[in-house]
C-alpha cells in the first residue's frame, strides 16, 4: 500500500465520534456498541508520529482478530460478531472494511495489564535499580532480554494520550479495582500470555511481553477489549536472532515498534536529541517502509 492510501485520521460522518486514541478512532453505535477503526497512525514513547505506516491499521485488526479467536476459551472478549460495514453508510463502508471491529461497549478498567516473560524496556531499567519490576522481586544476575523464571504481572496506570503510562504495584491495582478483580485480571492475563507465547514459539516467535486491556460488561464480567497481542502492544522477537543478540548484550531483532524506537533514540529535532515529547521527528521513508515490513512479517509468520 502506498503512503497516499494510508489513513492517518478517520472522519466518518454516519456515526458520532467518541474518542481518538493513539491508533484507534472510536465511534458510538447506539448506546451499547462501539465501532473501533484502526488508523495507520503509530506512536512510540507515548507520542503519536506525524507520518502514518501504510497498511498498519488493517494488519493490526487482522492480528487482533486472529488472537481473539485463538484465545477465546480463556476469557470473554468484546467482539459482537457483527460486520463493521453494517453500521455505516454504504459510501463509508470501504473506509472501515478490513481495519475495524464492532465491539460491545464496556466499562474500561483503568489499569494496563502487562505481562512479561522476558526482561526488556522499562522492566529492564527498573530491574537494574531495584532487582524487581513493579514490586515483583527477581533473581540476581539477569541481563537485558533475559528469560524470566516464569511470566510476571507488571501492571501500569493508564495515561492520557501524550502522557507516559506509569508502572504500578499489584497492591495499587488492588486499591484501584478491588482485590478479587485484581487477582482475576492478573491470573487471566498470565494465562493469555502463556497460551499466546507457547503458540508463537511454534512459529519461531518469542513474545517477550505484552499488555492487555479489560473492561466490565453490564453483568460485571471481566472482558478482554481493545487490541490483543499486536506488535503495537507486544515485543515480538524472532527466535533465531535472539540468542546471539542476548549474548552480545543487544536488544534482540524485533517485529514490533522496537525498530522505530531504536531509530528515534538517535533522532534529532533542530539539531538536538529528541526529548520523547511531541512533536515527533519526521520519519524518513526508509523507517516508514521498514516498520511496515516488520509488522507484515509478524502477521505472516504467525498465521502461516
Amino acid at each position: 500500500m502506498s503512503s497516499s492510501n494510508a489513513l492517518h485520521t478517520s472522519s466518518l460522518q454516519s456515526l458520532p465520534l467518541l474518542a481518538r486514541g493513539k491508533v484507534r478512532d472510536n465511534y458510538a453505535v447506539g448506546d451499547d456498541r462501539i465501532l473501533m477503526v484502526a488508523s495507520d497512525r503509530i506512536s512510540a514513547f507515548d507520542v503519536i508520529m506525524g507520518e502514518p505506516i501504510p497498511g498498519k491499521g488493517a494488519l493490526l485488526t487482522q492480528m487482533a482478530l486472529f488472537w481473539f479467536d485463538k484465545l477465546q476459551g480463556i476469557v470473554p472478549n468484546h467482539l459482537t460478531g457483527d460486520a463493521p460495514e453494517s453500521v455505516v453508510s454504504a459510501g463509508e463502508a470501504p473506509l472501515v472494511q478490513g481495519r475495524s471491529m464492532l465491539v460491545k461497549r464496556l466499562k474500561p478498567l483503568p489499569v494496563e495489564a502487562v505481562v512479561r516473560g522476558y526482561l526488556a524496556g522499562s522492566g529492564w531499567q527498573e530491574y537494574q535499580q531495584s532487582r524487581s519490576v513493579c514490586g515483583v522481586p527477581l533473581p540476581e544476575g539477569l541481563q537485558n532480554a533475559s528469560k524470566l523464571p516464569e511470566p510476571i504481572f507488571t501492571p501500569a496506570a493508564k495515561a492520557e494520550v501524550g502522557e507516559h503510562d506509569e508502572n504500578i504495584s499489584f497492591e495499587q491495582v488492588e486499591a484501584t479495582i478491588g482485590k478479587e478483580l485484581a487477582a482475576q485480571m492478573r491470573d487471566v492475563s498470565i494465562a493469555l500470555y502463556q497460551a499466546a507465547a507457547d503458540y508463537a514459539l511454534t512459529k519461531g516467535i518469542i513474545i517477550a511481553d505484552t499488555k492487555f486491556e479489560f473492561g466490565l460488561d453490564e453483568q460485571g464480567t471481566l472482558t478482554l477489549m481493545d487490541e490483543v497481542l499486536t506488535p503495537d502492544s507486544s515485543r515480538y522477537w524472532p527466535q533465531d536472532g535472539y540468542q546471539a543478540a542476548f549474548e552480545a548484550g543487544r536488544n534482540p531483532p524485533s517485529y514490533d515498534k522496537q525498530y522505530l524506537r531504536d531509530w528515534l533514540e538517535t533522532a534529532t529535532v533542530d539539531g538536538k536529541p529528541w526529548g520523547k515529547t511531541a512533536p515527533a521527528p519526521q520519519l524518513p521513508a526508509e523507517v516508514i517502509a521498514g516498520t511496515a515490513a516488520k509488522y507484515q512479517e509478524a502477521l505472516e509468520t504467525l498465521t502461516r
